[in-house]
């Protein structure tokens, strides 16, 4: 496979600088640095901006146009947005101001995954079968790795290792976060294009091939896997309190992580699948096909509420933070939702742009793309 890489960096501390200012001090750490957040749980606990309260005065802060549509979720780490396109450019954004910093031009293929950022580097997989790594402040590659098909997967770094899956092998890996050098790697039975989730010493990871694996992340070794009927998506578990939390054809299941045994099930009753979970203060937030919205109670998988949307489709994961549920959806609407009684608080149509792109929060800030070919950032007036 031919593949031709071409780095356009013209990054600015001072830009970053002003920015991460702007950013709470103490322990709380105010960044979404992956698709997960570190929590593994799509809930930015550290949002204290943006309440029930004032959401609805929620307007269009500033909009980055790339040049094809945005499928990739955002990632924020230190005043800067990072963000994929299907126009094969990886983005860093001043998220302020929406300014272009840096970007990264693969013209083998586009990035459809979000990217992860740690301890420095930003890394990010391409539909050229390639995970990259960059430093950030130089834009020097670091490394890359070579996967068996492209790489939807929205890259996992934990413990010094990045996690990530791959499409035609149906691979799931762990690289050497300094090195790129392979640790392991997994086969299941179809694509692999979920973000890996990590904790307690495993890797929980969604296949094509229709069942969720728990893997030990240090070697890969098959813990456990459970038949969830995920078959064509690229959904994500969420895990959280010694639970696994996953969205399957029809059923939100919820899974004992240390054995795979099913705690409870939740059925639509309508066919279809769910997006992958948020889940916040004993709740979990999820979309379905039904074109609902739903929150569960964590324990019982009783619902709490749902939302109807206007779409059948609602691959947009929600985000969580201070007491508000975000979630787009292929009604082209962003929406805001009281996190307690699911009543929309504010919404923003898009304009004919479908929301693949799951939304993240930080700092009293929205940020999500669309297939419009636009990054969005939503703030108060």
């Amino acid at each position: 496979m031919k593949r031709i890489c071409v780095l356009i960096w013209i990054f600015n501390a001072a830009l970053v600088c002003t920015a991460s200012a702007q950013q709470p001090t103490g322990n709380c750490d105010n960044n979404w640095t992956e698709f997960h957040r570190t929590n593994m749980e799509r809930w930015d606990p550290c949002e204290t901006i943006l309440n029930v309260n004032n959401v609805a005065n929620l307007t269009l802060k500033w909009k980055f146009a790339t040049g094809a549509g945005v499928d990739s979720d955002p990632a924020v780490a230190n005043g800067v947005l990072y963000i994929g396109s299907n126009d094969h450019y990886l983005y860093a954004l001043n998220a302020g101001t929406g300014a272009k910093l840096g970007s990264f031009l693969m013209k083998g293929g586009g990035v459809d995954g979000g990217p992860s950022v740690a301890n420095g580097v930003v890394y990010f997989g391409a539909a050229d079968h390639h995970v990259y790594a960059f430093r950030i402040k130089t834009g020097a590659k670091l490394w890359s790795y070579l996967a068996g098909g492209a790489v939807f997967s929205s890259p996992t770094v934990a413990n010094g290792v990045v996690y990530a899956g791959s499409r035609t092998d149906g691979k799931v890996f762990g690289l050497n976060a300094n090195t790129g050098a392979l640790l392991w790697s997994f086969t299941t039975g179809g694509d692999v294009d979920s973000s890996p989730a990590v904790a307690n010493g495993a890797v929980y990871v969604d296949s094509h091939d229709g069942n969720l694996y728990a893997l030990n992340a240090t070697t890969g070794n098959l813990l456990w896997s459970y038949p969830v009927g995920n078959k064509i998506t690229s959904f994500s578990a969420a895990v959280t309190n010694g639970v696994v939390y996953i969205g399957g054809d029809s059923f939100v299941y919820a899974l004992n992580a240390t054995t795979g045994a099913v705690f409870w099930t939740f059925n639509n009753n309508v066919g279809g699948g769910f997006s992958s979970p948020a889940v916040a203060n004993g709740v979990v937030y999820i979309g379905s096909d039904d074109w609902n919205i739903y929150a569960l109670d964590a324990n019982t998988g009783g619902k709490l509420w749902s939302f109807p949307t206007g779409a059948s489709a609602l691959p947009s994961s929600p985000a969580v933070a201070n007491g508000v549920v975000y979630s787009g959806s292929n009604d082209t609407n962003l929406y805001a939702l009281d996190a307690q009684t699911g009543a929309k608080l504010w919404s923003y149509n898009l304009g004919g742009g479908r929301l693949n792109s799951s939304p993240v929060v930080v700092n009293g800030v929205v940020y999500i793309g669309s297939t419009d070919w636009n990054v969005y950032a939503f703030g108060l007036k």
